[in-house]
């Protein structure tokens, strides 16, 4: 079982005079991960680094950010992996306080920092969504609203030429029980091209 983060967990550490301001994101995937580190830039602007760890959605991504090889990116998504989760940006925001800490030092600041942010998390369960596309006849669609309303599930869009199409999401493991309740509310005129046709 894969869990993401209920919302942004922040944790500061001060090791040796630096700061070390640990950020783990919730982001759906690899660009909404790169908006949320342009925002840390913006917020930090005279930060030394921000280095990051990126696990979304099969995504993965990491920078050191000028820290030696090794030392900050790696160690921030090993950690992220020890803890089971995905959709997470990790990312440190380091002020040099003018002490070295060797290589081993950095990994293990990295490291502390991004796992005390962590430490008090709220986990959820992430499951995976995706996209339905079913066509109706005009007679059919109220039927087919009314059902998407009482299953709560979401509306992406709807077009309207022929018939009716509309495309909503739900999770993975919903979408063969869908066709057939749709099929069943339609007396089987329902058709399912795909998403993106």
């Amino acid at each position: 079982m894969t869990y993401t983060l209920a919302a942004t967990c922040i944790h500061e550490l001060e090791i040796r005079k630096s700061r070390f301001i640990a950020y783990a994101i919730p982001v759906a995937d690899r660009d909404a991960a790169m908006q949320e580190l342009r925002h840390l830039r913006d917020k930090h602007p005279s930060a030394t680094h921000v280095c990051w760890a990126l696990l979304a959605g099969g995504h993965s991504g990491m920078s050191d950010d000028g820290e030696p090889s090794g030392t900050a990116g790696r160690p921030i998504l090993e950690v992220v992996r020890h803890h089971d989760l995905d959709g997470v940006l990790a990312a440190v925001v380091r002020y040099y306080g003018g002490v070295k800490l060797g290589a081993g030092g950095l990994v293990r600041a990295y490291a502390d920092a991004i796992a005390s942010a962590l430490q008090h998390a709220e986990r959820i369960e992430r499951i995976a969504q995706a996209r339905l596309a079913v066509e109706v006849g005009y007679a059919d669609e109220a039927r087919v609203r009314r059902w998407m309303e009482e299953k709560r599930v979401a509306l992406v869009s709807s077009a309207y030429d022929t018939g009716v199409r509309l495309v909503m999401q739900l999770p993975v493991t919903a979408l063969d029980a869908a066709r057939e309740t749709l099929r069943d509310l339609t007396l089987g005129k329902a058709t399912f091209p795909t998403a993106d046709e």
